[in-house]
């Protein structure tokens, strides 16, 4: 299942999608939905969505980053939800404080995207989550506990490529995750793709209006 050759990298998202969207073949056709995590995740879900006949939505969140390090995830919340790894050098002060600040954000992110558009229900379907690639896995595990809430009948994770720690992290969590490329020595999910362009706003909103216009 896993692919541990760390000199492979991957031509771009689409290419990412469309090894992805082969792993899942055996679902084409089912009560399925792609939950997209933006902004890189969406052009991977795009393809995999696409290929499967299953429908396309986004699901948001962030990470809380450490005060003096913000690259550092020490959480993340959704609009709903959130996950936070207890850091003595931190206060609960800060931990509230950005939790509020992300989630307002989250909420700007949802209707600059959707516009009025309800959250798709997920009751009874293949809720498949998507993102171009996992480091810590802190991020994605809010939106599983999230997703589940929903009672999908079944939750699976597809991404391009993670580390070792996400893996173990996330497996027992969902009924199944698919992931072609975790290196023995993780770098970062940009060094696992020759064009690693950040994905705009604007890219996402011309996937999922594409997606929904018909026009695959």
């Amino acid at each position: 299942m896993f692919n541990y050759d760390n000199d492979y990298r991957y031509s771009d998202r689409n290419e990412a999608g469309q090894i992805l969207a082969d792993k899942l073949m055996k679902y084409k056709g089912g009560p399925g939905i792609v939950l997209a995590i933006p902004r890189g995740g969406v052009p991977v879900g795009y393809v995999i969505a696409k290929e499967l006949g299953f429908d396309l939505d986004i699901v948001l969140t962030k990470k809380i980053g450490h005060p003096l390090q913000s690259e550092y995830a020490i959480g993340a919340v959704s609009m709903t939800d959130r996950i936070v790894v207890p850091h003595p050098d931190v206060p609960d002060t800060y931990i509230e404080e950005e939790t509020l600040r992300i989630r307002e954000r989250l909420k700007q992110m949802y209707r600059d995207f959707n516009g009025d558009r309800e959250p798709a229900k997920l009751t009874g379907k293949i809720a498949v989550l998507v993102d171009d690639g996992i480091a810590t896995g802190n991020t994605i595990a809010t939106i599983i506990d999230m997703v589940k809430k929903q009672s999908p009948a079944k939750t699976i994770i597809a991404v391009p490529v993670a580390s070792r720690q996400a893996i173990d992290k996330l497996s027992a969590q969902v009924d199944e995750m698919i992931c072609p490329l975790v290196p023995e020595f993780f770098t970062g999910v940009g060094a696992y793709y020759y064009d690693f362009q950040q994905t705009s706003d604007d890219e996402v909103k011309f996937f999922l209006n594409k997606f929904r216009s018909g026009d695959k």
